[in-house]
């Protein structure tokens, strides 16, 4: 019996030692990887976008510049005035215009009423070139173009030049309004010839490359650039 035992030992450390790992797979834990296939995949849910918020002002923020929704259509204020008066409640008497008709009104709000802000955007894009009675912008990212009619931009052709940044104001998808950089750069195309370089003697017309006229200092002449606030017209400085 001792002799079988001794045999039978022996077998099996022969075993062991032919096939070493085996017994470490018997007792390996099982992968990661086969855990996570066991197991069922659980996903979190999906969260939606919280809807964006308006929020509604008061006539007390109305000031110039200020645009509002009024009827379902944007309104930029032009003037306004707080008004307190001696009996009965304060209200501010404003005059507005209208983005879409260029209409302009006058309409009172009662001090501290609620008012809808008009929700409009604003995008920078290039004066490219007129095209008949239209002029064409141009996003420099995209190069997409958007027209103006001549109408929409009345008298701020005389300041507009071919390359010059503008700010084009959108509602509700479409092109309402747009504006000028404040201080445009202009040449001289014809005037009296300059009496010397200094600011004293008076001013003289003088036409600018886009056919505007303006008052200038005697000491400009033609081929000067000069700088014209686009929004009273007035000769500032030469460039």
């Amino acid at each position: 019996m001792a002799a079988l035992r001794h045999l039978a030992g022996a077998t099996h450390n022969h075993r062991i030692a032919a096939n070493p790992s085996s017994l470490f797979e018997l007792q390996r834990p099982p992968s990661c990887l086969a855990v996570a296939a066991a197991r069922p995949l659980r996903l979190a849910p999906l969260r939606s976008r919280s809807p964006t918020r308006l929020y509604s002002l008061s006539s007390n923020d109305i000031k110039v510049g200020f645009n509002l929704e009024v009827d379902g259509a944007p309104w930029k204020i032009i003037e306004f005035l707080h008004v307190k008066p001696g009996k009965g409640a304060a209200f501010v008497r404003t005059k507005m215009k209208n983005y879409i008709s260029g209409n302009t009104v006058e309409k009172t709000f009662r001090a501290g009423s609620t008012i809808q802000e008009a929700s409009i955007s604003k995008e920078t894009k290039q004066f490219t070139y007129k095209d008949g009675s239209q002029f064409v912008f141009m996003d420099l990212t995209t190069f997409e173009e958007s027209r103006l009619n001549e109408s929409d931009v009345g008298d701020r052709q005389k300041w507009l030049k071919e390359g010059m940044d503008c700010i084009l104001l959108y509602w509700n998808g479409r092109i309402i309004d747009f504006d000028l950089p404040i201080t445009v750069r202009l040449t001289v195309t014809e005037t009296d010839p300059g009496q010397g370089d200094s600011a004293q003697g008076g001013t003289k017309p003088a036409t600018l490359e886009t056919g505007a006229v303006i008052n200038v200092p005697s000491f400009v002449d033609v081929g000067d650039d000069v700088l014209i606030d686009s929004r009273t017209g007035q000769y500032m400085s030469r460039a």
